[in-house]
């Protein structure tokens, strides 16, 4: 009988992805192991391994396909003999066992997300007045959200499936009307924008959903509160110099923000309690000094994370920042290596920024936002003086971290910043 690929969950909460490439082909005979697709998710894009073996008998989800939710069917093999049947539809039940994998480089990292697993959208179809439709998780949302009657929408994906695109366009309908008074009421929907000649639109990425969906979780649902200070850092940049002297004998390059990195690393270290993320049972302090390092890239921020930094200097926080930063940029990183991380660094200074506020990514306790290093004139003794100063803003979870406590963290960054030799003792 044949097999169903199915769309596999890349990460502990992703509900739905971006079929971005197919390997393979109708006809093509697929072994076990073999790379079938590329599925793009909220950061990075990865490769599928088919799990059985078999020809393929039919492509159900095109490549390009936004919105695949977990579980779909996404393409079909055919078992030695066999014939290919009707296509099934894409937001059918799965099947017994998913028959599509992830690369193995793509497990989940020793520090995932702390929010719970998602539930996927039901994805069976629905019935009406005794009829069957057939519509994608996202196709019934939007459906939903804009009172759109399913029943009147001739379906443009596979088997007439009905997709995003066949909704959007369409009028609201009498069905939400016709829902009984106990149906729960759908959030408000913004009022269209008006284009004209000109205007473009720009359909959404993954990774760009994702964020704008956790900065807003983070913004209802944490109670931040900001500390900024100015910091001297002519010490780190005579100190940085001193150690690329060294470093690019073997072929590296330290930055201000490598050197940063260690110090937030070593004041955590310090810190253990701001080290910490909230849950509504209990605070989770962690073990391990984990630092996120905000990376812009042409899909979105991501935030690769360097481990253990408190335990490495500032050249192979160097190198290992080089790397992942580079395999961020093509979407190549894997899950545990941007997964987790207690901590993160949004750096703006490369773009003349002196001081900004940064939004804190849950499940962690504070971000800091670091500033352009500029000379100044400032008062040392009773002289005016010159010296390079930034200003670090630091954003907190007052639930994990209060005022006092945050005010202290600041205070050791500022000592490891203005005396470098600090980290060293």
């Amino acid at each position: 009988m044949s097999i169903n690929i199915l769309m596999p969950a890349l990460s502990p909460t992703m509900t739905e992805g971006k079929l971005a490439k197919w390997h393979v082909k109708v006809g093509d005979t697929v072994k076990s192991g073999q790379v079938v697709c590329e599925i793009e998710t909220d950061k990075a894009t990865m490769e599928v391994e088919a799990v059985d073996e078999g020809k393929v008998g039919q492509i159900v989800v095109p490549e390009g396909t936004e919105g695949v939710a977990v579980n779909a069917v996404i393409a079909v093999l055919l078992e030695e003999g066999e014939k290919a049947g009707a296509a099934p539809a894409a937001a059918a039940a799965p099947a017994p066992k998913a028959e599509a994998k992830p690369a193995p480089q793509a497990s989940p990292g020793p520090r995932a997300s702390g929010a719970p697993q998602s539930e996927p959208e039901a994805r069976g179809p629905e019935k009406h007045d005794g009829a069957r439709i057939f519509a994608s998780p996202l196709a019934k949302r939007i459906a939903a959200e804009k009172g759109v009657d399913l029943k009147g929408i001739k379906g443009s994906g596979p088997n007439g499936r009905i997709v995003k695109a066949d909704v959007e366009g369409a009028k609201p309908g009498t069905a939400a009307a016709a829902a009984p008074a106990s149906a729960p009421r759908t959030a408000p929907v913004a009022q269209p924008i008006v284009t004209v000649a000109g205007d473009q639109r720009i359909p959404h990425t993954a990774v760009r959903k994702v964020i704008a969906r956790r900065m807003l979780e983070s913004k209802q649902t944490v109670p931040h509160f900001y500390l900024t200070m100015e910091m001297e850092i002519d010490a780190l940049l005579a100190a940085r110099a001193a150690i690329n002297v060294i470093a690019e004998k073997k072929g590296a390059k330290v930055s201000v923000n490598d050197m940063v990195v260690k110090a937030c690393a070593m004041a955590l270290r310090d810190h253990p309690e701001c080290n910490a993320s909230w849950t509504e049972d209990e605070m989770i302090q962690y073990g391990a000094v984990d630092i996120s390092v905000a990376v812009a890239t042409d899909r979105g921020l991501i935030t690769p994370i360097v481990r253990n930094a408190d335990m490495k200097g500032a050249t192979r926080i160097s190198v290992e920042m080089k790397d992942l930063a580079a395999r961020a940029k093509t979407g190549k990183l894997k899950l545990e290596e941007f997964q987790g991380g207690g901590f993160t660094i949004s750096n703006l200074g490369m773009f003349g920024v002196t001081h900004f506020s940064a939004i804190i990514n849950p499940p962690q306790a504070m971000i800091l936002a670091v500033g352009v290093g500029e000379e100044r004139v400032v008062a040392r003794k009773g002289q005016a003086v010159v010296r390079t100063m930034m200003n670090c803003t630091l954003a907190v979870d007052h639930r994990v971290v209060d005022g006092a406590m945050g005010a202290q963290f600041m205070q050791t960054l500022k000592s490891y910043i203005e005396q470098p030799a600090a980290m060293l003792a």
